[in-house]
């Protein structure tokens, strides 16, 4: 068996594309990712990381006769590497691999390897080289079910793998689902998020709005203020500048629907944001992982037809002054009353990557009757085996 680099190599950059697609193709469940997607996290005119002093590799694996047997990536983030870490950290991701723990057990030695030369004492993984809402977690439950835009599916045989190794669980992510239309969202929803949100509707000062396109720099900018002080401070984020605001939401623009971003406000100070968007897997599945003309014009066709019924929760957060006051229940009322009418196009909800950690977006989720859907892991492995292993502290 051999490790190959991938570096510039066409023929290499193209297997690590395709190997999953030869992996995966008896699974009704996987869907492939966008090439491109996959694409920019290792391209330097896209991934500004790679030209602020982030480093990233990847290698395939290759059997005796020379065929493709797994795959994986290594990386450091130079702004996250030490930022509530006790130990300079790095990661790895983008890990397939045909059931064979040899092979598994050769791609992780070969990220590690490359990691302690470069002073890292400990991997997370799978994990992405880039924010943490893409390609983050090794899915450990809900393999019947598709997976969301930006979020992983794996073989179930890869939970073996990590933990064999050695990888502990530093985190859960959670994913919960809920129905939007009203009459079997009250089949399950707690009554106490009615009575919350009522106290807040009470209270004068209090708005909730949704977006609107003609002044995406306005609510780009109360994100940024939300973001940075409900998450900004938070083990693993950042806060987020003006401008990387203002792109998020241009990113956002041609696919968003003004009904699904919602913004809460106490006397004009933005203070809370729940962001959906529709999931766009339900559209991309239909692709094959090219955005090329015939790429375009499907994705364009599903659009116009809408046939994506599926909406998945992006982010949501509350301001630290305004949490526990029932900020959070008013402002997805005001969303279920929105979408409370006949054919409303968006028939699930999916509530996206809330951490084990976050009791408080837990809590949030079963208020609206949200049932954990699917589970990923975030892996954490320490190089120095008789250090002391720590879970991500709870906020």
């Amino acid at each position: 068996m051999q490790i190959i680099e991938v570096s510039d190599s066409p023929k290499y950059q193209k297997e690590f594309l395709t190997f999953p697609v030869r992996l995966y193709r008896d699974n009704p469940c996987w869907i492939r990712p966008l090439d491109k997607d996959v694409e920019n996290v290792f391209d330097p005119n896209k991934n500004k990381l790679l030209k602020a002093g982030g480093e990233a590799v990847r290698w395939m694996a290759l059997n005796d006769a020379g065929e493709i047997v797994g795959r994986v990536a290594a990386f450091i983030n130079p702004k996250t590497a030490t930022k509530g870490n006790d130990q300079p950290t790095g990661g790895i991701g983008f890990f397939e691999c045909v059931e064979d723990q040899q092979v598994a057990f050769a791609l992780l030695d070969r990220g590690k390897e490359w990691l302690k030369e470069r002073g890292m004492e400990a991997m997370d993984g799978p994990i992405n080289f880039g924010d943490r809402d893409q390609n983050w977690g090794l899915l450990i439950d809900g393999f019947d079910k598709e997976p969301l835009y930006g979020m992983g599916y794996h073989q179930p045989y890869y939970r073996a793998f990590f933990e064999n190794y050695g990888f502990q669980t530093y985190f859960e992510q959670l994913t919960f689902f809920l129905h939007i239309p009203q009459e079997k969202f009250m089949e399950r929803v707690d009554m106490t998020f009615f009575e919350r949100a009522q106290r807040i509707f009470e209270q004068p000062g209090y708005e909730f709005k949704h977006i609107n396109r003609k002044q995406l720099d306005q609510f780009a900018d109360d994100f940024r203020t939300i973001y940075n002080e409900a998450w900004g401070k938070h083990l693993g984020t950042e806060d987020i500048s003006p401008e990387k605001a203002r792109a998020l939401l241009q990113r956002m623009k041609p696919i968003l629907e003004e009904e699904l971003m919602w913004f809460g406000y106490y006397k004009d100070r933005p203070i809370a944001f729940f962001i959906m968007l529709p999931e766009l897997n339900q559209i991309f599945k239909h692709v094959n992982g090219k955005m090329d003309l015939v790429g375009k014009l499907k994705f364009l066709y599903h659009k116009l037809m809408k046939t994506n019924q599926k909406a998945f929760g992006v982010i949501f957060g509350v301001v630290p002054r305004f949490q526990k006051l029932g900020v959070e229940s008013a402002i997805a009322l005001s969303f279920s009353k929105v979408c409370w009418i006949p054919n409303y196009q968006y028939k699930e909800l999916e509530l996206n990557w809330i951490g084990d950690f976050n009791p408080k977006m837990i809590r949030f989720a079963e208020l609206l009757g949200g049932t954990v859907h699917k589970r990923h892991a975030t892996y954490r492995y320490l190089f120095d085996r008789t250090k002391e292993f720590k879970r991500h502290p709870e906020i």
